[in-house]
């Protein structure tokens, strides 16, 4: 009687503490839901916000330019090497120039595109609400009578969506430089197999569907960097600096946690 009596309430402890945790979930993704969807109806409001769309573009574009490069290049050049080792093993090294570019544009471009903006602008606008949050800037906007997710949140929101794309042509073009670099000049590839390769494995609908998922992680990653900082003064267990540490930390882990899985999804439905 006392065993099952001592398994009984410890039983009953486990699925209260995982219903909690799956409606701080549930709560969470919905809070989230409704920031978004707030700040992109904002966004057709009259008069358009157009200065300030153009400095979150700078801001996360032409900022981001050269690490988007930088990190394209070399992705571009691994991907050469490591490619023409594995495909001389099954006498495939002609087809160099489809397997990098496929892989640059269908996966790795959009993926690791959003993950370079996600640690060099997302962590920064998070931190940058946050700040305006806890110095009871935002809350000056409430009493001005000025919508601080419109002002704040939309212009960043459009300025995603035109920027991530671009970029990840940009991550692309470079990439498939890297890696033209690596198996033509370093590794001896056939320059003319290399590029008819490539353009014959490479369809126009591989490009559309990494614009479609370059598109999807710029919404994905500045509403969740926007909503950690612009609520952190709800987290619990950090106020002050120390919650916009860790409203900073949580953006830029699920913004990354969020692109590898809306990747998967929607791989799933590309493919």
């Amino acid at each position: 009687m006392s065993f099952s009596g001592g398994i009984l309430p410890l039983s009953t402890n486990l699925f209260a503490l995982l219903g909690r945790a799956v409606l701080a979930v549930l709560q969470e993704l919905g809070g989230i839901l409704l920031f978004f969807l707030r700040a992109l109806i904002s966004i057709f409001k009259y008069p358009f916000q157009v200065n300030k769309i153009v400095r979150q573009a700078y801001f996360i574009g032409a900022m981001s330019v050269f690490l988007i490069a930088l990190v394209g290049l070399f992705t571009g050049m691994v991907l050469g090497l490591q490619g023409y080792y594995s495909l001389t093993k099954f006498g495939s090294e002609g087809v160099l120039g489809g397997v990098v570019a496929l892989s640059l544009i269908r996966e790795l471009g959009p993926v690791l595109t959003a993950i370079m903006i996600v640690a060099r602008a997302g962590s920064a606008m998070s931190a940058e609400l946050g700040i305006m949050r806890i110095t009871e800037q935002i809350d000056a906007l409430f009493t001005m009578g000025v919508d601080p997710i419109r002002s704040l949140i939309s212009p960043r929101i459009v300025a995603a969506v035109i920027c991530f794309p671009l970029l990840t042509a940009l991550f692309d073009a470079v990439g498939i430089l890297g890696g033209y670099l690596a198996g033509v000049s370093l590794l001896g590839v056939n320059s003319g197999v290399f590029l008819s390769q490539m353009d014959s494995l490479v369809v126009l609908s591989d490009a559309i569907n990494g614009f479609y998922k370059a598109f999807a992680f710029g919404l994905l990653v500045v509403t969740i960097c926007c909503y950690q900082g612009f609520y952190v003064h709800t987290r619990q267990g950090g106020h002050g600096a120390k919650g916009v540490s860790m409203a900073t930390t949580s953006a830029v882990v699920f913004s990354c946690v969020g692109v590898l899985i809306t990747d998967y999804v929607l791989t799933s439905f590309l493919l």
